[in-house]
């Protein structure tokens, strides 16, 4: 295979709650090692990675920018976006509890830049379930935005998942044709 400028400083990083792997394009070409945690530019916002792998030699558009290691500081906020993240999962199954709805509250994820909150849930999510969510949303001071979860899996979940050339295989196979996820975007942390 031609090796191209291109692909220099391409690195297999697992991002997110979902451990969706993706190809990322580190700034300068710069390399990072095996399991160094990254933070990386993707769809959703500035997330936290773990290097699966460096100068992968792949054809295809970079899905995001490996904008650098985690620092000191980074793993401090990392801290507070981990108190946030249980506070949000504590007041999503509270106020589950409270309306008595049945929806099971997976995890609370929330993105390195305080711009995404996302809430996922295990079966249908109701219309009260949706509207309970976003009255969360709003004291979070956020937007809430459903989908479903095995679209996040199919499309997100690293190279070629979920198309036809992977069909057969893999998280879009199914299995996980209950699942929800609610996805609340809060551009103020």
């Amino acid at each position: 295979m031609e090796t191209t400028l291109a692909n220099y400083g391409i690195h297999l990083v697992r991002v997110g709650l979902l451990g969706q792997v993706g190809r990322f394009q580190a700034a300068g070409g710069q390399r990072f090692a095996r399991q160094a945690r990254v933070i990386c530019r993707t769809a959703r916002g500035l997330e936290v990675g773990d290097v699966l792998h460096s100068s992968v030699q792949t054809p295809g558009q970079a899905d995001g920018e490996l904008v650098r290691g985690v620092t000191v500081e980074d793993d401090l906020l990392l801290d507070r976006i981990e108190r946030r993240k249980e506070e949000a999962y504590r007041a999503c199954a509270d106020l589950l509890a409270r309306h008595d709805q049945d929806a099971v509250l997976m995890d609370v994820e929330h993105l390195f830049d305080g711009q995404g909150l996302y809430f996922y849930f295990l079966g249908e999510v109701s219309p009260e379930v949706e509207r309970l969510t976003g009255e969360l949303a709003q004291a979070y001071e956020t937007k809430v935005q459903f989908r479903q979860f095995t679209e996040t899996l199919a499309a997100g979940c690293g190279p070629d998942c979920g198309t036809e050339a992977a069909a057969g295989g893999g998280c879009g196979s199914g299995g996980c044709a209950s699942c929800a996820v609610a996805a609340a975007c809060n551009p103020r942390t």
